[in-house]
Formats: structure tokens, sequence, C-alpha cells
């Protein structure tokens, strides 16, 4: 593949990608998204970073990881108990993220 094919690639990806934002939204003030809807589309968020993050933290290479010696699943198990209790999502992925690292480190050492 030539250097000018790729970039023909790449500028059609391009054109293909921004051309479909702009229809959307410049048609989107016109669309009414019913309230059942939007209530909907708020959980789809945490829905997906729930699916990305569950296998990582629940299995290894071996199958189910239920230990406390997974430093995924122990840094799970921290957010999910930081966010239940607090409420504060900077707070929950900050101490998951340290939680997990210590963890990290202290099975290194």
């Amino acid at each position: 593949m030539t250097t000018v094919e790729l970039v023909l690639i790449i500028v059609g990806m391009f054109l293909v990608t921004y051309g479909i934002r702009v229809v959307l939204f410049a048609s989107a003030h016109k669309a009414e998204i019913p309230e059942w809807l939007d209530k909907a589309l708020k959980f789809v968020p945490i829905s997906v970073l729930t699916a990305i993050i569950a296998p990582m933290a629940l299995t290894n290479s071996e199958g189910l990881a239920l230990s406390f010696m997974n430093p995924w699943f122990v840094g799970a198990l921290t957010s999910l108990l930081i966010g239940l209790v607090f409420k504060r999502q900077l707070l929950t992925i900050c101490v998951g993220v340290l939680v997990f690292f210590l963890m990290k480190l202290l099975l290194v050492a």
C-alpha cells in the first residue's frame, strides 16, 4: 500500500465519520426524545463501563478469580464500596486506582 493510498483511506474515514456526526448533530434539535428513553439512556455509560471492567476484575487466564490476591478484584470491590457509601465519582475512581496499584506493588514485593 502506497503512502497516497493510505492518506486517501484516512481522509475517507474522516469524511464518513465527520459526515455522519454533522448530519446527526444538525438534525438533533428537531428530534424529541421520550422521557422514558432519556431516563434509560442515563444508564448506558455505567453499563458499558461495567461490561468492560467486570471480566477483568472477576476472571484471569485460568477462569474465575474471586480472590483478595487479585488486584483487579480488590480495586473493583473497593470502588464499589466507596461508590455506594460516598456517591462521588472522582473519589471512587481515585481510591479504586490507588488500591489497585498498591495491591500490584504489594504482590510484586
